[in-house]
């Protein structure tokens, strides 16, 4: 049995060799397999400073348009398995009604389990 890292982006664990890469067969991730790259790194905060984790639920506390659409995710609005990412908007989600969309942690608060 090998020991391969599992994928940094969608955490599968049938990862495989090609070379110098590791490449994920789920996802169709492709990464060095030098270079570490996960998502713990990431140190992202809400709104009141908590500090964010994959998995994790969060609820809206400002009311955001949706870009390209008349659409808005109301405040209070409950998302739910957010996944951090780098850049500007730093979670990326699913909201219900809206689909799968980015979002600034500055907008969003933890729910406290």
């Amino acid at each position: 049995m090998s020991a391969l890292p599992a994928c940094p982006k969608c955490h599968s664990v049938y990862t495989y060799e090609d070379g110098a890469l590791l490449i994920c067969p789920e996802c169709s991730h492709e990464w060095s397999a030098t270079v570490v790259e996960t998502a713990d790194n990431l140190n992202v905060r809400d709104s009141a400073g908590n500090v964010l984790q994959d998995g994790d639920t969060v609820t809206v506390i400002k009311d955001l348009k949706v870009k390209g659409s008349s659409a808005v995710v109301k405040i209070g609005t409950k998302v739910k398995n957010i996944r951090l990412v780098e850049g500007d908007h730093d979670i990326d989600c699913k909201i219900d009604g809206f689909g799968a969309m980015s979002l600034k942690s500055e907008f969003v608060r933890k729910v406290q389990d």
